[in-house]
């Protein structure tokens, strides 16, 4: 049977384990040959897959997590299309662009997807499983018979051009200096600037100088970028990250209409109702975080998505999540009283040249409400008012109540350990918060040494294992994947249902926002110049109040029940917007 070994480096703690306890315990090193030895490069360890028996025992007893060794599907005996090294991430398959449509890409963090499109973008050349990278002759001959062929062999005589939008905008003003309006002219090759400048909203950032600009607005400076290169293959890695509904839907139709019979176009996208609206056809990723992923055949975005919440891959035969996501017809809610936790009356706050006003809204005790609306337009600041970091200029918050927040930018500069920081977290939210957010394998590392979402997830736990009364989460999916995501709704419901707190969730991910909430407060006005929040309302008068503005109808998909954007101008969409039912429970 074919079998990987891997080992997490940054995991692998020698002198905490009492000194290479894998290479004690392993049955093949005590029968006198080396599976598992010392690497001299950085006194890590490295397991010989040749010699390894997939016995377990070093997985199991490693006390940091830090190995993995998986006995693969037959099918996967051939030898992966890239692979980071000895005891490294192996990838197996690619996507397949297709001209005249957008094809999405799906799967949790640290499967491959990035690693899977820097390949087409050629950004990462593949090593095919070797020390030394490939050339197209290699690659024609590995891929041989399939849509992978013609794709390197259109690459190789220059038939396909490719514009690439990397996934980390928020490294751009480390690598480009100077103004926006220079940026984009200095690579319009299209000659459209004037084009892109209007259908991204740029207009007002043009003289900004990148370093200022906001993650948002990196993001669609990003797009500009990519899509005024004169390709005709488009490949964008999270392309609404930092944006707002509003904002993801635009960007969603505009690259949407990017794919014709001469374009293709390729995005890897976390939230499930942008894909849906964006996409035709979408592959799915599997296999195992940090380990291996595995690129499954295509399928339209309908069945792939549901068939991705199902965690079960018919064709391949291949069980990847031990249980489905399903969706609710309705939010459950209790049969009881409201119980009255807080309220406020009157808010209004000027900063600067904007102003925000919130009249009057009330907070109940197991109440799990969703914060909707565009960018700039008061969310953070009126959340900010909740937890006492900053103060209004008029109204009150009629009963004083202890607070837990979670800022929207978390400081990722401390060198404390991450079971320091979590504190009694770790001892006492075992099964509520440090298994389900997987949080166990992290305790050891550094906080500076996080990625995002690994970042964003300490962080929620460490809001959520707070004594509080209210808890206050500003845009907690930023960097989670789909899994994540819906795993954190969770989370947050159980924790509401179990204390009788309260929580306040801002994001931008609808989906999320919609397993999560049990009601919604909606901000509205303009963005930079004033803002106003309305409600809560119910679910129902919520979604209905804050699409009707956006002119986007939702449906529920009858297999899944998860809500799913109708196209604009499609029977549904026209039929919804004029019986006035934007949302459906």
């Amino acid at each position: 049977m074919p079998r990987i070994a891997v080992v997490k480096k940054e995991r692998c703690n020698p002198s905490g384990c009492g000194g290479y306890l894998c290479m004690k315990l392993c049955p093949v090193n005590r029968q006198g040959e080396e599976c598992i030895a010392k690497d001299p490069a950085d006194n890590k360890v490295k397991i010989d897959e040749t010699l390894c028996t997939g016995c377990g025992i070093c997985v199991n007893r490693c006390p940091f997590e830090a190995l993995s060794v998986i006995n693969l599907p037959d099918e996967l005996a051939k030898q992966p299309i890239h692979k980071y090294g000895k005891n490294g991430f192996h990838l197996y398959n690619l996507p397949t662009p297709i001209f005249g449509k957008v094809v999405g890409v799906l799967g949790r963090n640290g499967i491959g997807k990035s690693t899977a499109i820097k390949i087409l973008a050629g950004v990462l050349k593949p090593n095919l499983g070797n020390e030394e990278e490939a050339d197209y002759k290699e690659l024609i001959d590995f891929f041989k018979g399939s849509e992978a062929q013609k794709f390197f062999e259109q690459v190789r005589d220059g038939k396909i051009k490719i514009g690439y939008k990397p996934q980390a905008v928020d490294l751009i003003p480390k690598k480009t200096k100077g103004k926006v309006k220079e940026l984009l002219k200095k690579v319009d090759e299209r000659k459209k600037f004037d084009e892109m400048v209007d259908r991204l909203e740029l207009k007002e950032i043009l003289d900004r100088n990148i370093s200022d600009l906001s993650g948002g607005e990196l993001q669609r400076v990003a797009i500009a970028a990519t899509v005024l290169k004169d390709a005709n293959l488009y490949i964008f890695d999270e392309p609404t990250s930092y944006l707002d509904i509003k904002q993801r839907i635009k960007v969603s139709k505009f690259i949407r209409e990017l794919a014709d019979e001469n374009t293709a176009v390729i995005v890897i996208e976390h939230d499930l109702i942008i894909l849906d609206y964006m996409t035709d056809l979408v592959h799915l990723m599997y296999g195992k975080e940090g380990v291996y992923g595995i690129v499954s055949q295509p399928k339209t975005t309908r069945v792939g998505i549901n068939v991705y919440l199902s965690g079960y891959l018919k064709e391949e035969n291949m069980r990847f999540r031990d249980k489905e996501i399903k969706f609710y017809v309705r939010p459950p809610e209790k049969k009881e009283k409201h119980i009255h936790l807080t309220s406020w009356k009157g808010i209004s706050q000027k900063l600067g040249s904007f102003s925000l006003e919130a009249k009057e809204g009330e907070l109940f005790k197991h109440d799990v409400v969703g914060i909707l609306g565009e960018n700039g337009i008061g969310k953070t600041s009126f959340v900010k008012i909740l937890a006492g970091v900053s103060k209004q200029d008029k109204g009150e918050i009629t009963e004083k109540v202890k607070v837990s927040y979670k800022p929207q930018y978390i400081d990722s500069e401390s060198d404390e350990l991450v079971a320091s920081a979590l504190g009694e977290a770790v001892g006492k939210y075992d099964v509520q918060l440090i298994r389900p957010l997987q949080l166990k394998n992290l305790l050891t590392r550094k906080i500076n040494e996080l990625s995002g979402g690994e970042l964003q997830r300490v962080a929620i736990a460490l809001c959520l294992s707070q004594k509080a009364d209210l808890f206050l989460l500003d845009e907690p999916s930023a960097y989670l994947d789909v899994e994540q995501r819906l795993i954190v709704s969770r989370v947050v419901g159980d924790m509401m249902e179990q204390s009788g707190a309260s929580a306040l969730v801002v994001d931008h991910d609808v989906l999320f926002l919609d397993y999560l909430s049990k009601r919604l407060l909606i901000f509205d006005g303009k963005p930079a110049i004033n803002g106003s929040a309305k409600g809560p309302f119910t679910m129902q008068e919520g979604m209905t109040n804050f699409l009707r503005d956006l002119a986007i109808t939702f449906r529920r998909d009858p297999e899944s029940n998860r809500p799913r954007a109708n196209k604009e101008g499609s029977v549904k969409d026209r039929e919804q917007k004029s019986s006035e039912k934007y949302y459906y429970l």
